[in-house]
């Protein structure tokens, strides 16, 4: 029978302050005022003294009596929506079909629908709910009531202002926020290109067994696979990753299942070309004890407590002889002894192919460099594997933050990346809105193109020949199969790579510090430069006070024009075109640490692609609460014809109405960019929420070129702490690695 839904609102439906302030568009300070000067504002119905949560309908009473008008964005209209139908609806999961329907529907299309009377649009919605039963596992058919068309209508305009993804995105947390699924994260888009793009060309059937949200089979599809195989413990995360898979590749033929793979594997005739998986880590019941005898335990029987070396042969046993699996795993799983003797088979027999380290905080969890594991099934009569590929990408990430190269740091080198990770499960989900926030802000931090090219030109030229092989000492190197195994069988990347005094000529290095110094003397000049004192002055006895806009009037009044790059692989009306290769992008990374635009890695479609003007200001969507400072940049003749990357808004204002860094600056401000956000830690800004001034474009000017003066110091002050780190660091390595020698002793008394 289909499910009936709640005759009533549910009355646990609470919001915290801070929710309510994202609701009604205002500071969590205007609030706390609310709280203390109207008698009215709704008592605290639940929580504690310090952490009060207040009655969701009450406090919309209140606000619609007060003529305040929500201006949150889509996605926390959705959520607001789907709180207010309480626990245990289930409408959430029902309405995943929903999504795929309005996905292909046109913004005014969408826009018509909402615009019925609720008889009318839940009498379409009933009728959409049921199209799509094949494609999304477990979606039955549901009938709406009343109550639920606010739902629908938060739905659409999800679907219409933020796309289909972002509603799919919601409906899922709403889903695992009730459930006992917590502890599982999203793979970051990045990653999971980066994974997607270690498979060869050619690729055609791809599986993932722990698929989650469909993050990585999307990105085989964006690389060309054409069927795509998926299954998941969580029903929620199965409709999650077909609808995905409806979006990303309409034409990809795919077959996701719910179940647990170990124990319940749906595709246990199927053999692919290749696997990607982010499998559960730290998982004690897998099913170690009823699967002893498994016939996919090739390698040996995993230990009670190494899960992911389940996994591993899991991903192995679907893999045709020759295929690829690419995985991403806790990096405690390269030395610990319980697993030494499955390590040491995978070695003997070929099967391990490469070990990339990554930083820390790239994916969650965020306190340990996870790895990737690059494994091929051996083929009868094929070619004996000699060697193993280690890439340390957190050398990388550290020589790349330094904004120059720098010679092999064996000191931090030599620590590897060793450390547990806490138990978590299938690792394409997030159990809550802070937490989605979190991994996409933090990948957003790292120059995914950067490490996607430097670990795919290793891979490159290691597959090509791997007989001959050139190491790069301190980043990657090609391990000769005896050397590893021995007593320990430690398969950490930095253990492998390291730089020894053999790989480093002592005249070069003593070159590179010559240079250092003397760009650090520069640097240290313009620093000092930029800082210089002067015709700043106070506005009086108090602050100035002005009347604002939001970003929104602005825009409406033709001041300028807010823009956003689609999402990575995002295709418009036209269809597929080729990836722009060819042209820089300008990425949030680069808008934070002040680069110039980077390499066109990112995968971004000539149909949605969106160049950079000279006057353009770039603001960052996704950054970290105290880094208010490095969300905004003006575009300049360098940035000009670039694209505009993933994860940034761009506002392009009219010259004879607003100065360019006079917007800047002001946008970004600490308070503006928290009033605008949604998150705590980490936050999400919605562009429209942004407040300015209204001055004279005179005036304007004025502060623009104020800004401009603050802006030339930050950047003056990031280039000299990074030449000053390399300085330093390559100087440590030159030291202890006995290649320079001390400089004559100074007098010791002298400071």
């Amino acid at each position: 029978m289909p499910q009936q839904p709640p005759a009533q609102l549910a009355p646990s439906a609470h919001v915290t302050a801070a929710e309510i302030s994202r609701i009604a568009g205002v500071t969590r300070a205007t609030v706390s005022n609310w709280r203390r000067r109207h008698d009215d504002f709704p008592a605290p119905s639940a929580g504690t003294e310090t952490s009060p949560l207040y009655d969701l309908p009450a406090v919309q009473a209140w606000l619609r009596g007060r003529g305040h008008i929500s201006t949150a964005s889509p996605t926390e209209e959705l959520r607001t929506a789907l709180r207010l139908l309480g626990p245990g609806s289930g409408v959430a999961a029902r309405l995943f079909p929903l999504v795929a329907a309005a996905s292909r529907r046109t913004p005014e299309e969408l826009a018509e629908l909402a615009a019925l009377s609720d008889d009318q649009l839940i009498a379409r919605a009933e009728k959409t709910a049921g199209e799509l039963p094949v494609a999304v596992p477990e979606a039955e058919p549901f009938r709406y009531g009343p109550d639920d068309a606010g739902v629908l209508r938060a739905l659409l305009g999800c679907v219409r202002e933020a796309g289909a993804q972002a509603a799919v995105d919601v409906l899922a947390e709403r889903e695992l926020d009730e459930g006992a699924a917590s502890g599982v994260y999203q793979t970051p888009g990045g990653l999971a290109l980066l994974m997607a793009r270690l498979l060869p060309a050619g690729t055609s059937r791809v599986l993932d067994p722990a698929c989650g949200s469909g993050t990585l089979l999307a990105a085989a599809a964006r690389q060309g696979a054409q069927e795509l195989f998926g299954q998941d413990s969580l029903p929620v995360q199965g409709q999650r990753t077909a609808v995905r898979l409806l979006l990303a590749a309409p034409e990809a033929e795919t077959a996701i299942r719910v179940g647990d793979s170990l124990r319940a594997d749906a595709f246990p005739d199927v053999t692919v070309d290749a696997v990607l998986c982010n499998p559960p880590f730290g998982d004690r019941d897998w099913g170690h004890d009823e699967l002893a005898y498994d016939p996919r335990w090739a390698y040996g029987l995993p230990p009670r407590f190494e899960s992911e070396l389940a996994w591993v042969q899991h991903a192995l046993a679907h893999l045709e002889p020759g295929g690829h699996a690419v995985m991403l795993l806790p990096p405690a799983l390269a030395f610990r002894s319980s697993g030494r003797r499955i390590r040491a088979e995978l070695i003997r027999s070929g099967a391990l192919r490469a070990v990339v380290s990554l930083p820390a905080r790239a994916a969650y969890p965020l306190h340990i460099g996870l790895q990737i594991w690059v494994f091929q099934r051996p083929e009868p009569g094929g070619t004996d594997r000699t060697t193993v590929l280690f890439v340390d990408g957190e050398a990388e990430q550290r020589d790349g933050a330094a904004g120059t190269p720098s010679a092999p740091d064996t000191a931090t080198a030599g620590a590897g990346s060793r450390g547990g990770s806490r138990p978590r499960r299938s690792g394409s989900s997030s159990s809550a809105a802070s937490s989605a926030s979190a991994s996409s802000a933090s990948a957003s931090s790292f120059d995914w193109a950067g490490l996607t090219d430097r670990v795919l030109g290793q891979w490159a030229a290691f597959t090509t020949a791997p007989d001959t092989y050139a190491d790069e000492p301190g980043v990657a190197r090609a391990v000769p199969l005896v050397d590893l195994l021995d007593d320990v069988v430690d398969v950490t990347p930095a253990r492998h790579v390291r730089a020894t005094a053999a790989d480093i000529d002592p005249a070069a290095l003593a070159r590179r510090v010559h240079d250092l110094h003397e760009q650090l003397a520069e640097q240290v000049a313009a620093l000092a430069a930029a800082s210089a004192s002067g015709g700043w002055q106070p506005s009086g006895a108090s602050a100035r006070e002005w009347r604002t806009a939001t970003i929104s009037d602005l825009a409406r009044g033709g001041a300028l024009t807010v823009l956003r790059a689609a999402a990575p692989g995002t295709r418009g009306s036209k269809g597929p075109a080729a990836p722009t290769a060819d042209r820089p992008v300008i990425t949030a990374q680069d808008i934070s640490a002040g680069n110039p635009p980077s390499s066109g890695a990112v995968d971004i479609h000539a149909d949605t692609a969106q160049p950079v003007a000279a006057g353009d200001v770039l603001v960052r969507a996704v950054a970290g609460g105290g880094d208010a400072a490095a969300m905004t940049r003006v575009a300049d003749d360098q940035d000009a014809g670039a694209l505009l990357g993933p994860h940034i808004h761009l506002l392009r204002p009219d010259p004879a109405r607003l100065d360019p860094w006079f917007l800047a600056g002001f946008l970004g401000a600490e308070d503006n960019i928290a009033s605008a956000s949604t998150g705590s830690t980490l936050v999400h800004v919605t562009p429209g929420r942004l407040r300015v001034p209204l001055l004279p474009l005179e005036e304007q000017r004025r502060y623009g070129e104020a800004f401009r003066r603050v802006y030339k110091l930050r950047a003056a002050v990031r280039r000299t702490a990074d030449l000053a780190a390399d300085t330093a660091a390559t100087l440590t390595t030159g030291l202890t690695a006995g290649v320079l020698l001390p400089p004559d002793t100074p007098d010791s008394g002298s400071a």
